[in-house]
């Protein structure tokens, strides 16, 4: 799956797509798509990545407690 860095606007390849959906989860693994050479694999912070379109990730990937808030 990729996402993007919020910030640079890079976009990163995640390798661990159920790391990625669980909450208690702070970083994901990933490789970042840039020049023609993969690049080695990373631990990114959840918080710094969004869709490629822009959106968000969705809360309940990123807060454990997405539920406490209702």
């Amino acid at each position: 799956m990729l996402l993007q860095n919020k910030q640079t606007g890079v976009l990163i390849e995640i390798e661990d797509t159920v790391a990625l959906i669980n909450p208690a989860e702070e970083k994901v693994c990933g490789r970042v798509q840039s020049g023609e050479e993969e690049q080695d694999p990373e631990k990114v912070a959840k918080y710094e990545l969004v869709f490629p379109s822009g959106e968000a990730l969705p809360r309940c990937w990123v807060d454990a407690e997405y539920r406490a808030a209702l």
